[in-house]
């Protein structure tokens, strides 16, 4: 809108420019108005362009529009400290997150910028592209048989961050509708080893059930984008696989640092490297629940023989410098008669009917000598 407004100067001086409020500047000839009285005046004309054009930020449009074709809504079930772990990287990845726990952690949830439901009804019915499983694996089979299903869209992808895989897959095929997508994953890192970084860190994915439609097969690659594009090593294998070598690794880890801590591992003056080794996972094993311990040996079929073959394997060790031990011991306390017992035997004589005599000492006398 342009406001033209006239108005008669007194000082009957011309102006020959306009100005406009957005420093607009041209020259504009005027004709000379007539007035009633006998002395002719110009008019004092200003133009002020009240609703100019504002310029068109392509630039902030362009990358809102990437954010919001990238965006995943994802709902976080079980925000306890791997669950918040979680979101705030998710958070800087420009996606939508919402949270639903046992405890109330509306204060939290409302200072990273998640929005929190206390009922899972109220949650599913934001129809969330993704439901991320952030729990126990101890609780993971009773939270499955509560949930509202019916509330959500019927090919909504699940997703778990269980440290066992078999398990959760069983539970998946067992409790979701046929129409679910199903993505098992292991981020085999926590608050303690990827609180500086993710890059380099394994993360093992199974992409179990997911739908053949261009949109599903997006959003599980816009999920897994969030790792990869965070530097993680992306190893794809089955849930089978995952469980076999996690008993080797995870579960073995588990154990040697929980049996550090009950032996009281504590730092010294001169601590060497492969000390300070040992005092890094005692570190970080310390800081998980034994429910999640639990659950490793509990829901992997494999736990239970590498748990055997750590014995074994103990026991070898004892036996072998028990072994060496014995025979420093009894070379000790007996080196010097042994050696005596084995000069002596082989000066006796064996007689034909099987006795043994000693041989004649040197300090005895002989008859005739």
């Amino acid at each position: 809108m342009v406001l033209f407004s006239a108005t008669r100067s007194l000082n009957p001086q011309p102006l020959p420019f306009i100005s406009f409020s957005h420093s607009i500047s041209q020259p504009l000839t005027l004709p000379i108005l007539t007035t009633p009285s006998k002395s002719h005046h110009f008019p004092s004309l200003q133009i002020n362009c009240i609703d100019a054009a504002q310029p068109f930020d392509y630039e902030s449009h362009l990358k809102n529009r990437y954010i919001q074709s990238t965006s995943l809504k994802i709902a976080i079930v079980g925000f306890g400290n791997f669950g918040q772990f979680l979101s705030k990287t998710f958070l800087r990845h420009h996606h939508t997150l919402l949270a639903h726990s046992r405890t109330d952690y509306t204060h939290l949830a409302n200072q990273l910028g998640v929005s929190f439901y206390s009922d899972p009804n109220d949650l599913f019915e934001q129809h969330p592209d993704v439901v991320l499983l952030a729990t126990s694996i101890l609780s993971t089979e009773t939270l499955l048989q509560q949930l509202p299903f019916q509330r959500l869209r019927r090919n909504t992808l699940f997703v778990d961050v269980l440290s066992v895989k078999e398990f959760p897959r069983s539970l998946f095929f067992k409790y979701l509708p046929p129409d679910f997508d199903i993505l098992c994953t292991h981020p085999m890192f926590g608050p303690e080893s990827g609180k500086t970084s993710w890059a380099g860190l394994p993360f093992v994915y199974d992409k179990v059930r997911i739908g053949s439609e261009e949109s599903r097969v997006k959003r599980c690659e816009k999920f897994l984008d969030i790792f990869e594009k965070e530097g993680c090593r992306m190893v794809e294998m089955s849930c089978m696989e995952h469980d076999k070598y996690a008993a080797g690794s995870q579960f073995v880890t588990h154990t040697m640092g929980r049996v550090l801590e009950k032996f009281g591992l504590e730092s010294s003056p001169i601590n060497t490297k492969g000390y300070e080794t040992l005092l890094n996972l005692v570190e970080n094993t310390k800081g998980d629940s034994f429910d999640l311990y639990y659950g490793l040996f509990m829901y992997n079929q494999s736990a239970l023989e590498q748990l055997e073959r750590l014995d074994m394997a103990f026991e070898s060790i004892k036996k072998e410098l028990f072994g060496k031990l014995h025979q420093v011991y009894r070379k000790q306390l007996f080196g010097d008669k042994k050696k005596e017992g084995r000069d002596r035997r082989l000066a006796q004589k064996l007689l034909g009917n099987g006795s043994v005599t000693e041989p004649p000492s040197d300090n005895v006398r002989h008859d005739g000598s």
